[in-house]
């Protein structure tokens, strides 16, 4: 994974300092792959499970129908769709978290409080 170039996040504020700045983006990178590496191995989990499992599954059934069938066409697509939920809920908490632990911005000169 490439790690995004400084230039592209928002200018640090007037009086803030770099080393701290650094860190926190350091951290919330950290966090964000971590959460990303987890989900993926999720995902695979699920693709690979529904698939390997799908002839021990056979003979369970489920409302009339083998249970394989089930998670094939049901089952996974809800995990698939949890994860991009948990993804989205996530990755705005991080990101909030992240503002929340920046320095207020000074005012522009000229103006009062």
């Amino acid at each position: 994974m490439v790690k995004p170039a400084d230039h592209a996040a928002p200018p640090a504020p007037a009086g803030a300092d770099p080393g701290a700045l650094r860190a926190r983006r350091a951290l919330h990178w950290r966090k964000t792959r971590r959460v990303t590496t987890a989900l993926l191995l999720l995902w695979l989990a699920t693709s690979f499970g529904v698939v390997f499992f799908a002839r021990e599954l056979t003979g369970l059934m489920l409302f009339g129908w083998p249970l394989s069938f089930y998670l094939a066409a049901q089952g996974a697509s809800l995990v698939y769709l949890a994860i991009i939920g948990l993804y989205a809920w996530r990755m705005r908490r991080l990101d909030r978290q992240f503002h929340a632990a920046a320095p207020p911005a000074a005012p522009p000169a000229g103006e009062h409080a």
